[in-house]
C-alpha cells in the first residue's frame, strides 16, 4: 500500500476519474455514512457531495488527504490534521480514515493507520488523537485494538455529534 497527498491547485476540481474512485470508495461504507450523517442519503451518495466535502477538507492549511492505493487501486483515504483548533491540543488529528467496504478484515484499515502513525513519527510529532462516534462500536473496537485509548468524551466541532476522543502515543 502506498499513500498519495492530493494537492490540487487552487480553483481546480478533483480530476474526473479520481471523484469516480473517490465516490465508489464513499459509497461503499454505506453503514458508516448512515451513522454519521455526513451525506442526506447514505444509499445515494453523489460525486459533488464528495467533491464538495472533500473541497472543504482541502481549504485548510493544516488539513492533509492521504489517498491509499494497492495495485494501483484506491483502497482507502485519511484525512488528517496536524494542528486542532484547540490551542491546548498539542497532538494531530486522524479526522477520517475509510477502508473500501470491499476490501476491510483484510489488514488494510491497520496498515493505513500505521502509514499515516509513521508520517507523523518523520514528522516529529509524539502521540496521535481521533474521534469516533459514540454509535460506532465497530471502530472503536478497530483503534483501541491498534493501541489507541479513550482520553475523553464530547461533541464533535462540526455536527456536534457525541464523540469518543482518543489518544495514541508515537512511540
Amino acid at each position: 500500500m502506498i499513500l498519495e497527498p492530493l494537492s490540487l491547485p487552487p480553483g481546480h476540481d478533483l480530476p474526473g476519474e479520481l471523484l469516480t474512485e473517490l465516490t465508489a470508495l464513499y459509497a461503499s461504507n454505506r453503514d458508516f455514512h448512515a451513522l454519521s450523517g455526513d451525506f442526506p442519503d447514505p444509499d445515494d451518495i453523489r460525486p459533488e457531495q464528495v467533491a464538495t466535502a472533500l473541497a472543504g477538507e482541502l481549504v485548510n492549511p493544516d488539513v492533509e488527504v492521504l489517498l491509499a492505493r494497492s495495485e494501483g487501486a484506491l483502497v482507502g483515504i485519511a484525512i488528517t490534521l496536524a494542528h486542532h483548533p484547540d490551542p491546548a491540543d498539542p497532538d494531530p488529528w486522524i479526522g477520517l480514515l475509510m477502508v473500501d467496504a470491499g476490501a476491510q478484515r483484510q489488514g488494510r484499515g491497520r496498515r493505513l493507520a500505521t502509514l499515516v502513525e509513521d508520517r507523523f513519527r518523520t514528522a516529529g510529532r509524539t502521540a496521535v488523537r481521533l474521534a469516533v462516534l459514540e454509535n460506532n462500536p465497530r471502530a472503536l473496537a478497530f483503534w483501541t485494538a491498534l493501541g489507541y485509548e479513550v482520553v475523553d468524551h464530547r461533541r464533535d466541532l462540526q455536527l456536534h455529534r457525541l464523540c469518543a476522543v482518543l489518544r495514541k502515543e508515537l512511540g
